[in-house]
């Protein structure tokens, strides 16, 4: 019997699956759950921080699965927020994922950011930071 090739939603899944092994493998993240967490809390802060644009582009390269999480409760005529430090960016992550202080929240962002500098094209990343006020694309860059 011939292999059939997985469905583009397999596929998602499976690309979504490993984004998550590969988060939850990272110092302060956590088991799976919480690498989730910190995905959709990293993502939607960065998102709500970028132009429109830029939030497109970024987008385009996720696993489809990982662009819902991106895009859910977005509101692009509120981008870009008015995010001007670290200390408003690590409290957004915070909040949003139900992080216990700011220090859960640098090693979130760290950690998702590991795993998008892995998945993502160095142009893209580029992108991502040039948007950023300097001290939040310092926090990015690592």
């Amino acid at each position: 019997m011939t292999q059939v090739e997985p469905s583009i939603i397999e596929r998602s899944v499976e690309k979504t699956n490993i984004w998550l092994k590969e988060l939850s493998g990272e110092p302060g993240v956590g088991d799976r759950q919480d690498a989730y967490r910190a995905l959709r809390a990293v993502l939607h802060a960065l998102r709500d921080r970028m132009t429109v644009d830029v939030a497109a582009k970024v987008a385009a390269q996720l696993p489809t699965l990982v662009r819902g999480i991106y895009y859910e409760d977005w509101d692009p005529s509120r981008t870009p927020a008015p995010i001007r430090s670290v200390e408003g960016f690590l409290e957004r992550v915070r909040a949003e994922g139900g992080m216990a202080g700011e220090t859960e929240a640098s090693m979130a962002v760290e950690a998702v950011m590991r795993v998008l500098r892995r998945h993502l094209t160095p142009g893209a990343l580029e992108d991502i930071l040039t948007v950023m006020p300097a001290d939040v694309e310092a926090l990015l860059a690592g």
